[in-house]
């Protein structure tokens, strides 16, 4: 298939350009071209301003029932875990794949092509494997699908409770047993046109020391993507003291756990030894600044571990939003909170932590770019809403991460194919009804 694109603005990674028409043949891009005033005869006229497609690094597609519920009263990140628990015991096949359809949808109408799920609910409650073992993963698997998005799934080994802890009632359906027991049920997982296959360590709470490397080697046999939560809780790295006599950081390096293919989700509550070796093992960094305040995390030394050599992606995480231009701006306006100083980043630096470096993070690294060779995905965000009227087009990129919102996307476009037009999403007619008839079957 061949169509082209006509942006009327596009953001191409150093700076907005005026008219650019947009080459895609066959879901990639075969060429650009700038200085083009008008679309071209029989091309798709975007009107806005166009950046590549958006990567939400880190997703847990469940944690979209929580939204409203959560938010309710005080509490810890603890308390929020039970509620969490009693969302995912109600999960089946088939509930979860119309959840995760109605959130990848509500993802793609905020400008997300390609979403990292952080996927441990495997098996039935009781931990009684199903029929077909990967029938969870392969209900996301086809849910992203339908929804019109990527997907990479990092099928994630989550073992114990705790350091030297079974795993609690709510916990025996995400763990495998062992590593060796996770890693064969996870080989049966297979790759598709839109889906990519990673490995994930829950934390180090959650696998046990010397089963690490067993992950660790499966994904390095596969060159695939590896990610962990890491350091997202002072409780964490005060309980790997004590059983460990290191840090959280210093264990997964002691175990071959650290790299370029792998990301640290949260790297929340970190030692300068901690940023050094995160950082010299070039280990991305997936920051989720609205879950991290929404939990009461805290904000972590983003600025430091990019100084010190970790590129920074970003995640939705738990879903209290889905706006990956609000994480963006969320990083920034933390950091100047944190240090009464402004512009840690550059609007450019944060769209390609949302774009080419989250991508990558996901094991696509032809995505994440406007340029021939790359997979045509890109998204188009309004230039004359209420929040983004006004300022000069050549000031779009400071205007969509600093003004914008997921509500003033116009357009999402992956491997070619207009997802969504206009604002409206073309394969899934109501994603609102979607969302609230998958989320109202799983209230207790």
């Amino acid at each position: 298939m061949q169509v082209t694109y006509w942006a009327e603005h596009a953001w191409l990674g150093a700076s907005v350009e005026p008219g650019v028409a947009v080459d895609v043949t066959d879901g990639r891009i075969t060429a650009v071209r700038t200085d083009v005033p008008a679309p071209p005869p029989g091309a798709v006229a975007l009107h806005g301003l166009t950046l590549p497609g958006l990567a939400n690094a880190h997703s847990h597609a469940f944690h979209r029932a929580l939204r409203g519920r959560t938010q309710v009263g005080a509490g810890t990140f603890w308390t929020w875990r039970e509620v969490m628990y009693s969302v995912a015991d109600r999960l089946t096949p088939d509930s979860y794949h119309a959840l995760a359809r109605a959130t990848y949808a509500e993802m793609a109408l905020a400008g997300i092509t390609c979403v990292g799920e952080f996927h441990y609910v495997h098996h039935a409650p009781g931990g009684t494997p199903y029929a077909d073992p990967n029938a969870m993963g392969e209900a996301l698997i086809a849910a992203a699908d339908e929804a019109g998005i990527r997907i990479t799934l990092l099928d994630t080994a989550y073992l114990s409770s705790g350091f030297g802890e079974p795993p609690n009632h709510h916990q025996l359906r995400f763990s495998d047993g062992t590593a060796d027991a996770w890693a064969e049920r996870a080989a049966g997982l297979k790759p598709a046109g839109h889906a990519r296959i990673g490995a994930a360590v829950h934390s180090v709470r959650a696998v046990p020391a010397d089963q690490l490397a067993t992950v660790a080697g499966w994904a390095d046999e596969r060159q695939a993507p590896l990610h962990v939560h890491l350091s997202e809780q002072t409780a964490e790295n005060e309980a790997c003291l004590a059983a460990h006599g290191r840090t959280p950081t210093r264990l997964l390096a002691d175990h071959g756990v650290l790299g370029p293919r792998t990301s640290a989700v949260h790297a929340t509550h970190l030692s300068d030894e901690d940023i050094s070796l995160l950082g010299g093992s070039n280990t991305t960094i997936c920051m989720c600044p609205t879950t991290e305040r929404d939990l009461a995390d805290g904000i972590g030394p983003a600025v430091r571990l990019q100084q010190a050599g970790s590129p920074l992606s970003l995640g939705s995480d738990s879903h209290a939003v889905i706006d990956l231009l609000e994480e963006a701006r969320a990083m920034e306006l933390d950091e100047r909170l944190r240090t009464r100083t402004r512009g840690h980043w550059t609007a450019s630096a944060l769209l390609r932590a949302a774009t080419a470096d989250g991508h990558a993070s996901l094991g696509w690294a032809d995505a994440g770019r406007i340029e021939p060779g790359a997979l045509a995905d890109f998204t188009t965000v309004a230039l004359d809403s209420v929040r983004t009227a006004g300022p000069a087009p050549r000031h779009g990129a400071e205007t969509a991460v600093f003004a914008a919102t997921s509500a003033d996307i116009a357009h999402t476009v992956v491997g070619g194919r207009h997802v969504v037009r206009d604002g409206v999403h073309q394969l899934v007619p109501d994603v609102p009804r979607a969302l609230a008839d998958s989320i109202a079957a799983l209230r207790g």
